[in-house]
């Protein structure tokens, strides 16, 4: 009776155990899930990961601020040719004219850079000193380089004055030669003519060869004016042509002493000769040549 009491009592307290650890097991369950859930509330990926990221570096870019800062773009076209030897300034044709001042190249003796005679331009003009060459031209010789931008035909014109005597007859010309345009000649109303020696005729009365004109100044008034005329006791007006754009070469040699140059101009006929030698009138822009 004993040994059934026992066994009866040792399954009462194996249920109450098994009852026990079972509802500690239940109660665990909700503890896991929510421990799932927290760690899938902290993953890091999702949007947070993009942000600020393409904004940031498109507001830093600074690359735009820095084109042009570096002196290669339009500065060169506004160029003073201080910075060029005056042998490789290239006179920049605009609007249809050139004007410049002669005295603005590399000059070797006997030309002479003076500033003595009244009402010259710019620092001085130029005037040659040495033996008169009055039949061979190229002695002397002194070029310039003329950027053409509108093709077509300028009237030359240059401001002289005779430095020696009283006679405007005498030391009164420069040689003048334009060797590579693609015309050169004078006009008188219908009469033209070209150089000595340039394969084209009539030729103008007076001396000349190898193309050059001899372009002088008349009347007794020595001092500085505006004038340039070939053909002995027939004045004839100095014209050059150019076909297209791109760099020319004029050149000038000694003929007379004592015939001072300050300035000369080339112009297209929608221009008088005042417009372009008046008060207020831009010398040409230069720019360095090699």
């Amino acid at each position: 009776m004993i040994m059934k009491k026992i066994s009866l009592n040792s399954i009462f307290i194996f249920l109450l155990l098994f009852g026990l650890i079972t509802s500690c097991s239940e109660e665990e369950s909700p503890l896991v899930d929510d421990m799932e859930q927290s760690e899938g509330d902290n993953d890091p990926s999702g949007d947070d990961s993009d942000d600020g990221t393409g904004s940031d570096d498109s507001g830093n870019d600074d690359s735009g601020s820095d084109t042009g800062d570096d002196g290669n773009g339009e500065g060169t076209g506004g160029d003073s040719g201080g910075n060029c030897e005056p042998q490789d300034e290239i006179i920049l044709e605009a609007d249809g004219y050139v004007l410049a001042e002669i005295e603005r190249n590399a000059y070797s003796d006997p030309w002479e850079i003076e500033n003595v005679e009244p009402n010259f331009s710019g620092e001085g003009y130029i005037v040659w000193t040495g033996t008169q060459y009055l039949g061979n031209p190229g002695n002397g010789l002194t070029t310039f380089k003329i950027l053409i931008s509108n093709p077509g035909t300028y009237e030359f014109v240059w401001n002289t004055s005779v430095t020696i005597g009283s006679s405007g007859t005498d030391h009164n010309d420069t040689w003048l030669r334009f060797p590579d345009a693609d015309d050169f000649f004078a006009q008188n109303g219908g009469s033209v003519v070209y150089p000595h020696g340039s394969g084209k005729s009539p030729n103008p009365a007076g001396a000349g060869s190898d193309g050059w004109f001899k372009v002088y100044r008349s009347g007794n008034d020595l001092s500085f004016k505006w004038q340039a005329y070939t053909f002995d006791n027939n004045p004839h007006k100095i014209y050059v042509t150019f076909n297209s754009a791109g760099e020319y070469t004029m050149e000038i040699s000694a003929r007379s002493s004592g015939h001072a140059i300050d300035k000369f101009v080339l112009f297209q006929d929608s221009y008088s000769l005042g417009d372009v030698t008046g008060e207020g009138t831009a010398d040409s822009e230069v720019s360095c040549g090699n």
